[in-house]
Order: structure tokens, then sequence, then C-alpha cells
């Protein structure tokens, strides 16, 4: 069985106290989808947050809020170009092998795996690994790492990749959903940028229904 997953890259933030966060090893992945707890939505939104949590003198953004939740969130609210680092984890439960975006690879990237069914037929996903997508006719050939000629690989039909990306677009959107809910009770005033920026980092365009505090 294939099972395709969008995951975000985890790392451990001590002393974390502005939200409830999940313990969580110093590296490790995170599916997103609408079946996260709530402890487990805050992980996500710290790990987005912290990663672009850059600092405004460098880019000519307002400067940072005083209050400790606002100056955490200042950069995910203030800039355009926003990352959420890793992207699409494809496991083949039959052999445990495991494709997964190598180092600087983005969630929003995951558009580059419309190259391999219905464009060029190839895109790579980072590096150090150096994950390989080829389409060979109606096959989608998985290499882990390039760069190595005894790579594992994934095979798979391209009907079957196709739907289970669309599947991954559901579950990034059930889970800005689940962002919406669980930032009136955690987010105060940020609940809706906040939002609203996730979409934007996970290039979702599709919108979002935040509900009634």
């Amino acid at each position: 069985m294939i099972v395709l997953q969008p995951v975000l890259e985890i790392h451990a933030r001590d002393g974390f106290a502005l939200w409830p966060v999940a313990e969580s090893m110093p590296y490790g992945f995170l599916p997103l989808s609408g079946a996260l707890d709530p402890v487990e939505v805050g992980t996500a939104v710290m790990r987005i947050a912290d990663c672009n949590d850059i600092d405004p003198e460098q880019d000519g953004r307002p400067p940072r809020p005083a209050d400790p939740m606002g100056s955490l969130l200042h950069g995910l609210v203030t800039m355009d170009d926003l990352f959420a680092p890793c992207g699409l984890r494809i496991t083949d439960t039959a052999t445990g092998t495991v494709f997964l975006p190598g180092c600087c690879s983005g969630l929003d990237e995951r558009r580059d795996w419309l190259e391999v069914v219905d464009g060029s037929g190839r895109a790579f996903f980072g590096h150090d690994p150096s994950p390989l997508a080829e389409r060979d006719g109606e096959v989608v050939r998985l290499t882990v790492d390039a760069e190595h000629d005894n790579s594992p690989m994934i095979e798979l039909p391209v009907t079957d990749l196709r739907h289970l990306l669309a599947d991954a677009e559901r579950d990034l959107a059930d889970f800005l959903q689940l962002v919406a809910a669980w930032g009136t009770l955690h987010l105060r005033d940020y609940a809706t940028p906040v939002t609203a920026a996730l979409g934007r980092a996970l290039d979702l365009t599709a919108p979002v229904t935040l509900p009634n505090p």
C-alpha cells in the first residue's frame, strides 16, 4: 500500500509557553490533516511561525510588537514570502521505503508534483538526500536519493498518484480549518491574520470559514 501525507518538519523548542505544544524529538515530521488534536495544531503553528521569525529591520517591515505572542507571529503575518518546511512524504508500507523531501524543501513546492504527472515528467525535491520523481509512461518512479545508484525506489501508477495528491490537498485544507478554530481559542486578535498567513505558507487558495469566537 502507498501512503502519501503532507508533513511538516518539526524541531523541538524548549521552554515554549505561549500556547500548548506537543513534546517532540529534536527532529521529526508531523503529518498535517484534519485529524490533529489541538496540541498538535499548536505545535504546527509554532513551527511555521518560528521558521518565519525574521528580524523586520532587515526588510523594512514595521517593528515587532512588544508582547511575546505578537513578536513571534510578526514575521508570519507581515511577510509575503512564507515557508513551511518539508513537503509530501510517500511510504510504501509493503517494503518500508519512505520518499521524503530533502533539505530546504517547503510544502508550497508540492506544486512541482504537477510537473511529474502533467508536465515534463520529472522533479527534484530538495537535497541531502536528493529525492527524484520521474514519470515513465503510466508509471511514476520515486527515487529516495538520486545521488546513489543503489537508492531505494517506489513505483506507482500515475492515476494512483493523482488521487493521492488530491487527498493531500484535502488534508491541508482540513488542517487549515482546524487552525481557524484553534486560533480563536489561543491567538486572540491574531487568529484571523495567522490563519490567512498559514494559507499562504501552504499555498492554499481556497477560502477558509472562520468560526464564531
